[in-house]
Formats: structure tokens, sequence, C-alpha cells
């Protein structure tokens, strides 16, 4: 004899039809399928968070992007130079002050990892081309300097890219 639940589900089925029946297990057999979606779901949101966790520096709960920068990042080093230097920093000058090469690649590559940051308005500014300044320190950003309409004629150059070399239009 069936006892508990079962037994008085069983019992009261007595009344429902076969094709009642089968309505109630469809109808439980979707409910499943959902909750296990809603499962999958918070899986997936949740090995999302666990990579951007790995991404943040342990240690900090802090909420500002600057402070979020990984210790020894090249974007914690381009702070740390600008910093000392107090001004905005060319891309050379910035490569120079964290020791490494001022060739193409470096230049490009840091000007390419500060970028974002600009334009999202986090950490860095961009008071001159491939100058970069910081938000701290109330720098301005993305200003063209000296009211220059157009790019100048070394744009493009290696020259263009380093500081000694630029020459500044004559009015």
């Amino acid at each position: 004899m069936l006892a508990g639940p079962v037994a008085s589900g069983y019992k009261a089925g007595m009344g429902m039809t076969r094709h009642e029946v089968e309505k109630r297990i469809a109808r439980k057999e979707q409910e499943i399928r959902e909750l296990q979606q809603k499962i999958r779901d918070a899986e997936i949101y949740m090995g999302a968070l666990h990579d951007v966790l790995r991404l943040l520096p342990k240690g900090t709960s802090a909420t500002d992007g600057e402070s979020a920068l990984r210790s020894g990042s090249s974007l914690a080093r381009a702070r740390e130079a600008i910093r000392k230097a107090g001004r905005p920093l060319h891309v050379v000058d910035m490569l120079k002050a964290m020791g490494l090469p001022t060739d193409r690649k470096h230049r490009g590559g840091l000007s390419g990892t500060l970028s974002p940051y600009v334009r999202r308005g986090e950490v860095f500014t961009r008071p001159a081309p491939n100058t970069f300044g910081l938000k701290e320190l109330g720098d301005q950003g993305d200003q063209r300097v000296g009211g220059e309409e157009e790019p100048p004629e070394s744009f493009g150059s290696d020259e263009a890219d380093d500081p000694e070399s630029v020459r500044t239009p004559s009015h």
C-alpha cells in the first residue's frame, strides 16, 4: 500500500483522466527545464564574475579605476612616471622613465594601452597628441595644442613621435 503524499496524490488522481495527468506531467517537465536553464545561466554568470575577479588586483576593495591598476603593470608604471613628473608626459618620456625602449613598437603599445582609459574618462587624459596626463592631477584632456586645426607635416612619421623633433608651425 502507498503511504504519504504520493498515496494521497494517487487517490486524488483517481478522479483525473489520463489526458489530464499527461498534461500535468508535461507542465512539470517544462517547469524543470526552465529551472535547469536558470541554473545554467546563473553558473555562466558566476563563471564570468570569477573571470573578472581574476583580472582585478588581489587585496583591494577599491571601486575607482585609479587604484585598481595592477601593481607593476605598464599602466601603473605609466601613472607613476606621470605622478613623479607632476605634469603630462609624452609617450617617449614615459617610456624613458619606465626604462623601456622608445622604438615604434613600444610607443604604439603604450599609447594603445592608455587610450581606452582616456576614451572612458578614467585615470588618464590626453592633453596633446602622444602626451598623457592624469585626471587626479587635473590635466586637461583631448584639447588641441596651440589651436592647431591640421596635423603637423611630420604626422605619422617616426620623428613626429619624438618630442625633441616636433616642429611648431610659425605664424
